[in-house]
């Protein structure tokens, strides 16, 4: 699976190794068994023979060692002292040519380690010697002192027997055995010649005397059947001859001679005259035999090589071959595919978004000239070219399809959107209408609702008109002050009475940006009230900064996962394309859109208390003082109308030593109250200030026709009857109560009176604006 998604470079390249993996293993398993062959010539020569010679010697001073011992001379004699310095010289040239480089690189793990273990046994030789001159080794152990050294050689002779050649393999382990038959030999030619110098056969003795002779006899035997016919030919030769057969009839007398203590028929001259001869002559075989076998080895390994030679020779130059065509080849089909890719990546990343912007500005795009057509050539990377050209004329073609229908679909939901918005608009103003007739407290409650709805599904309408790309037609000419923008924002929220409202501070926001900053606020104070529980509450507080004015949502929900503020804050900073598609976040995107009308800054944040906290920062340049400040609790003093104010146009840069500052609007010489000092609850919606209507064209009514707007404590409109009403259809008396005088003062009679008159007062002019738009209405029709 990973070669099918890798590249191909990594193809091709995996490709050659496997190729250049399958020479190797063929020409190691070619060169393996010549390399194996030169390697027992090398051990042979380094290891082998040395410690031929080192057994020949170890054997003569075995028995001159035995024979000393049953005689009555002193250890050592001349004899033996001798044989010991020609046993340590072998012994020396043993350890220097079986520890060399050659031998070490030529032998493997298990030989190595055999003749370390040889080597390491043989050191024990010194030690024996003193013992065996000292007295305390007998005939017997000192004998087996010098077979477990030899023992160690015969190991390590096993070990070099096992070649790769089956038949050099086992022409060497004959030759093992026929050597280790000699060496069965020696042991019983040491055990005669420490008996025939003692006086004679203790039973132990000759009981071990007949088992050598029949081992070495059976053992020669069993060997000599898998020579080769040239060293078959020489053992036969060795068997009968004269020494041999006189050796035979020695041991046969020997043998025969089963009594203890009695002096034997045959004297040490005669043994010794008998067993050299045979046991010269068989060495001399052996060693024969062992050069014969390695230098039919020899030969095999040389035409090993020259068939490694050639046939490597002719497989590497194949290598070679296939390695600069997959090149060659490699290179060109990549450039054609990079060709291929980078018009690819010009279609995705620059002409298919350009012709899908133009057409969406409404420009003419010519599919011809944006596409061109690719040559590639006639292979099958031109084929896919070929189908590449047609495979981009119709993604260009469709993408221009699709640009055109995602116009038409957002000019068709800015007109269903334009028409909703103005149906709602006349559904308020009907609904304002009804309110201000209406006397049933529940039936008002119920139109209150409606009226709610009414708002808040504008805010539905103006969302589709943000989203098509354009502006809603809410616009103001005059600033409003911050309080009654956040208000208006809370009268679109549905569940209104959780948001805990404070102090805003005496700062209004210029007109061109109430009706989008009243929008993007509504988005994020539903979005705060809807994803926390509802026994909580939102709070949004405002103030002044450096930079601004900063207003702050804040909920007490279960808040959002870090990745999920990340995704928030960059898809308000960076919003990408709205697509129909997509309908999740629409709040944010609309919000983003917003946003960036105006230059504002909307941040999420995690919130001490759990939830989350929406920064919103306005501009400098959206924000100014408000001379009319708002009334505080018990200050029935009329709020001040507001007056237009001027946006500053030339602001100097916020240094360390020059912070910019809000511009005031025109001061109007009003005491400025005290702030107000805790927060405020929203118990009934409150409509959003409506944008400033245009200057009429009939002359505008007296004063006694433009009654003051009136506002309670926190800051609340109040409804005044017949304020809006014709000058014929108004009341003459007053039914505005006077906020001088103190209800406390007043009796319950008084304020029974005042409140009938008042209900009164609004039922009539009610009935009487009833009529009249019905008259209108009427006169239309």
């Amino acid at each position: 699976m990973r070669l099918r998604n890798s590249s191909v470079r990594a193809k091709v390249t995996a490709l050659l190794v496997s190729l250049v993996a399958l020479w190797g293993f063929a020409a190691w398993v070619t060169l393996r068994e010549g390399v194996n062959l030169v390697g027992a010539t090398t051990v042979d020569s380094g290891a082998v023979q040395p410690s031929e010679v080192f057994l020949a010697e170890l054997q003569r001073e075995r028995r001159l060692t035995v024979e000393a011992l049953g005689g009555s001379a002193r250890l050592p004699d001349k004899t033996l002292r001798d044989q010991r310095v020609k046993t340590d010289a072998a012994q020396a040239v043993l350890a220097e040519s079986a520890t060399s480089a050659s031998v070490r690189l030529a032998a493997d793990g298990p030989l190595t380690r055999r003749i370390d273990e040889a080597l390491e046994t043989s050191k024990g030789l010194r030690a024996a010697r003193k013992t065996i001159d000292s007295g305390r080794l007998d005939r017997a152990q000192a004998a087996d002192a010098y077979n477990k050294i030899v023992d160690s050689l015969y190991r390590m002779f096993e070990s070099v027997a096992s070649l790769d050649d089956k038949e050099i393999a086992r022409d060497a382990r004959t030759m093992v055995s026929i050597s280790q038959a000699s060496e069965y030999l020696a042991r019983e030619d040491a055990l005669v010649a420490g008996a025939l110098a003692k006086g004679g056969f203790t039973r132990a003795e000759h009981t071990q005397f007949v088992q050598l002779t029949g081992f070495y006899r059976i053992s020669l035997e069993k060997a000599a059947a898998h020579l080769v016919p040239e060293d078959a030919v020489a053992y036969q030769t060795w068997a009968k001859s004269r020494a041999v057969q006189q050796l035979r009839t020695v041991e046969q007398r020997l043998a025969q001679q089963s009594d203890v203590g009695v002096m034997p028929a045959v004297t040490s001259a005669e043994w010794r005259a008998v067993t050299e001869p045979a046991r010269a002559s068989l060495e001399k075989l052996i060693l024969d035999g062992g050069d014969r076998l390695v230098d039919r080895a020899i030969p095999g390994a040389v035409g090993v090589i020259s068939r490694l030679v050639l046939a490597g020779g002719l497989g590497l130059v194949a290598v070679i071959a296939s390695i600069v065509l997959s090149v060659t080849t490699t290179r060109q089909l990549l450039a054609q595919l990079k060709k291929l890719r980078d018009a690819a990546h010009e279609l995705s990343d620059d002409r298919l978004p350009g012709v899908v912007e133009r057409i969406g500005r409404g420009e003419e795009v010519n599919l011809a000239k944006e596409v061109p057509d690719l040559d590639f050539g006639e292979d099958e990377i031109g084929q896919v070219g070929t189908a590449f050209n047609t495979v981009q004329r119709t993604a260009i073609s469709v993408a221009a399809e699709q640009a055109e229908l995602r116009r038409s679909i957002r000019d068709i939901l800015l007109s269903l959107a334009r028409r909703t918005q103005g149906l709602v608009h006349r559904q308020l103003t009907v609904l304002d209408v009804m309110e201000r007739r209406e006397t049933d407290p529940e039936e008002l409650k119920e139109l209150f609702r409606l009226d709610h709805l009414a708002i808040r599904m504008r805010r539905n309408a103006e969302n589709l008109i943000v989203l098509s790309g354009s502006s809603p037609a809410r616009t103001w000419r005059r600033s409003v002050p911050m309080v009654d923008v956040v208000r208006g924002a809370l009268a679109e929220v549905e569940d209104y009475t959780r948001v805990t409202l404070m102090p805003m501070g005496d700062v209004v926001l210029v007109g061109r940006a109430v009706g989008d900053v009243i929008h993007l606020l509504a988005e994020l104070i539903e979005n705060a009230v809807s994803f926390s529980p509802p026994y909580t509450n939102v709070q949004v507080s405002g103030q002044l900064v450096a930079n601004g004015y900063v207003i702050e949502i804040e909920d007490r929900g279960l808040g959002m996962k870090p990745e999920d503020l990340d995704a928030a804050n960059e898809r308000i900073a960076d919003p990408p394309e709205f697509r129909i598609t997509g309908t999740a976040r629409l709040g944010l995107y609309v919000v983003s859109q917003l946003a960036r009308r105006h230059e504002i800054q909307v941040v999420l944040k995690p919130s001490p208390y759990g939830g989350t906290t929406v920064v919103v920062l306005l501009p400098q340049e959206l924000v100014q003082l408000d001379p009319t400040p708002e009334p505080q609790d018990g200050d029935t003093r009329e709020r001040l109308p507001r007056r237009p104010t001027a946006v500053a146009t030339a602001t100097r840069p916020a240094t360390a030593e020059n912070v910019r500052t809000l511009k005031p609007a025109r001061p109007t010489p009003v005491p400025a109250p005290t702030p107000l000092s805790g927060p405020t609850r929203i118990p009934t919606p409150v409509r959003a200030p409506e944008p400033a209507p245009e200057p009429p064209t009939e002359t505008p009514a007296g004063p006694e026709q433009q009654p003051v707007a009136e506002f309670t404590p926190s800051g609340l409109p109040l409804r005044v009857p017949q304020a809006n009403l014709a000058p014929a259809l108004r009341d003459d008396m007053p039914t505005q109560p006077d906020l001088e005088e103190d209800d406390d003062e007043r009796s319950p009679e008084e304020i029974r009176a005042m409140m009938g008159s008042l209900q009164s007062g609004t039922r009539l002019g009610r009935t009487e604006a009833a009529k009249m738009l019905d008259e209108q209405s009427g006169g239309e029709a």
